[in-house]
Formats: structure tokens, C-alpha cells, sequence
């Protein structure tokens, strides 16, 4: 993966992104159990192992750490497939997001050790133990217990991104939303609505519906196939909405497209199921802006990160934002979660617990 450019920052900074793209030392403790990926392809790739030792203690600025639970991304899924992370030898351990406790700290380290943290890209996070830069860390408050804190990071941040950075929703504005009873949906769905707009969710199954509008949405569409547009059209009074939420991959982009209103904004995510293919940009309707969002814009230093999940956690204390769990799995089974994952079966976040 490439490394984002960057403005002058200092020591902290460099760590923080350090620790935001592999770090080859990310694992350091003795007998400790993890989950590996021995080759691509599916999840029988999956393996737990036994690490040995390699080394010792934190080094400056580093801390390590006992994970208390892992979330499962579908960028997991991608790296085990091989579209991520290729430049990292197999074995490698999987997962980037998780929350725990810190039991050892090196020098020039401000958290205490038994503070509890939680962590958004740290690659090796499916493992027991974790060593990480203390810039990359967030700490925990009281009101917010481990799993639901491992549960937001990565899934908070990116919804936090797509309704506050990339597309600031305003009050009275209509959003589509895909696969909103998923864990990203779900969170997505709820700080739209505390902005004021309204949500159409979209999932594969009646199963999910109820899933979806105890979020917050307004309506739920039925649809496995990508024909949704005229249900969204119907709904709007044939104006379209103001903004698509897309991680559906290509089967939802002309619907997607379809959706929009004039002037509206197609935010397409998620590069697990891959993009559109070719796009004439002339051939845009409407006047329509398409982008491509990552969450990284929204978190890009360590003093961003601390405040964006600083508020996720505010709105969870407060009982503005509730996190679904839909899923809990002994470290063991993460293959099984990743076929659960892939089978669209889920809702809400999956997590791993060592």
C-alpha cells in the first residue's frame, strides 16, 4: 500500500502513520495465539497458530497490548483474497481494528499501562496481543465497554466520514442507504438521522427490515438484485434523493445513479466487490457528483483521530449512537466469521474474541 502523502509532522505523527499501513514488528509477545492467512483464496486459508518470541519489550513510543476483541472488516475478506497486502510475505496475521488493554509501555509513553484503548488500522489484529505506537491508540472512557469500542472504530469512522466529511447531510435531506442493516449501515443510518436527514435503507432480505428501521429508517426496500431505483423514485415523488450511500459493488451503480435527484452526490465505497468499470464522465446525468470515499481523509493525523473518536464514543454514552453486535466468535472461529460475513447472512458487527 502506498503511503499517503504527507505535510510535515512530528514524532508522534510519523508513528501514527507508521501504524496505519503494515508495521512487520506489529506482533511481539511469547506464546501467543493467532490467526493467520497461509495463502489466498477462501476461508479455509485461515489458520490459528502459536507466534514465538521475537522480541522482548515496547520500544520508544510504543506500547503493547491484550486485545479484548477483534472487529471483522470485508477488508479482511479482501486481503485474504488477495487485493490488499500483497507486498507482505505469507504467513501473515490478519485484521486491523480491535480494543484492549495495555500491559507493557515503553519510554516516552504518556498512557499508563492498565488504560484501556482501542485502535482503527493496526494490521495483526486478529491475535492476543498487539504492539502498537501510542499515537495510534484512543482511549476507552468509562461508558463504553471493550467489544462495543472494538465494534466502532473502523465502522464508526467511515460512517462519521460519509455523513459529516464527504457529504455533510443537512437537515430535510433523503439519503439511500446500502446494506443498511450491516454494521457500517446501521451507524451510518443513526448519525444521519441526528443530523436531520431521512433514510431509505436498502437490504437483501425481509429478514432485515426490522434490523434497519429500528435504526432510525424511514423506509426499507427489499432488493437482492439491484433493481431498487424506481421504489426510490416512487418514494421521493420522482425526485431522487441527495445523496447514495454505495458499497454494494457494481451491481448497484446504475441504480444507484438512478436514484439521484438533480445536483445529487453518489458516494461509492468499499473496493472488496469492486468498482463500476469504465466511466465516461460526459455520460453523467443530471449533474450529478460521483466520489470515491476513504476513511483515512477523515482521520489523516493523530489529533483527527482522537477527536472523531472522541465523539463517536460521546454519542455512544449518550444514547445517541448504539452499536449492534450481530455476531461473536472465539478467535478460533474467525474462518467461520468470514464465511458468515461473505454470505451476506449477518447483520450488524462481527467480532472476534481472543
Amino acid at each position: 500500500m502506498a503511503i499517503w502523502p504527507c505535510a510535515p509532522c512530528d514524532r508522534r505523527g510519523r508513528a501514527f502513520l507508521f501504524a496505519l499501513f503494515w508495521n512487520d514488528c506489529s506482533i511481539k509477545e511469547a506464546d501467543m495465539q493467532a490467526i493467520v492467512m497461509t495463502g489466498t483464496g477462501s476461508a479455509d486459508v485461515l489458520e490459528m497458530v502459536n507466534l514465538p518470541e521475537p522480541h522482548p519489550a515496547p520500544g520508544p513510543g510504543e506500547v503493547l497490548v491484550r486485545i479484548a476483541a477483534a472487529g471483522v472488516n470485508f477488508m479482511d475478506i479482501g486481503v485474504r483474497q488477495g487485493m490488499a497486502w500483497t507486498e507482505m510475505p505469507n504467513p501473515k496475521i490478519l485484521g486491523v481494528e480491535g480494543a484492549g488493554r495495555i500491559i507493557a509501555a515503553g519510554p516516552d509513553v504518556s498512557m499508563a499501562v492498565g488504560q484501556r484503548v482501542a485502535w482503527v488500522y493496526a494490521p495483526g489484529s486478529y491475535a492476543e496481543h498487539i504492539m502498537l505506537p501510542e499515537a495510534a491508540l484512543v482511549t476507552i472512557p468509562d461508558g463504553v465497554d471493550d467489544r462495543t469500542a472494538a465494534a466502532i472504530m473502523m465502522q464508526g469512522l467511515t460512517a462519521s466520514h460519509f455523513a459529516t466529511d464527504f457529504h455533510p447531510v443537512q437537515a430535510g435531506e433523503i439519503t439511500l442507504v446500502h446494506a443498511a442493516a450491516g454494521g457500517l449501515g446501521l451507524l451510518l443510518t443513526q448519525i444521519i438521522k441526528m443530523r436531520g436527514g431521512k433514510v431509505i435503507g436498502r437490504v437483501s432480505s425481509a429478514d432485515k427490515v426490522a434490523i434497519a428501521m429500528e435504526a432510525g429508517a424511514d423506509h426499507v426496500i427489499v432488493d437482492a438484485d439491484g433493481d431498487f431505483a424506481s421504489q426510490v423514485l416512487a418514494l421521493t415523488g420522482g425526485e431522487g434523493v441527495h445523496v447514495v450511500y454505495d458499497g454494494s459493488g457494481p451491481t448497484t451503480f446504475q441504480g444507484s445513479i438512478d436514484s439521484l435527484r438533480r445536483s445529487g452526490t453518489l458516494c461509492w465505497y468499499g473496493p472488496v466487490l469492486g468498482g463500476p468499470g469504465p466511466l465516461d464522465i460526459m455520460s453523467l446525468p443530471r449533474s450529478i457528483k460521483l466520489g470515491y470515499a476513504t476513511f483515512f481523509d477523515h482521520i489523516h493525523s493523530p489529533e483527527l483521530l482522537w477527536k472523531h473518536a472522541a465523539r463517536l464514543f460521546d454519542w455512544v454514552v449518550r444514547g445517541d449512537l448504539k452499536v449492534r453486535i450481530g455476531g461473536i466468535y472465539p478467535l478460533a472461529d474467525a474462518s467461520r466469521a468470514h464465511r458468515e460475513m461473505e454470505s451476506r447472512a449477518t447483520t450488524g458487527k462481527l467480532l472476534l474474541i481472543p
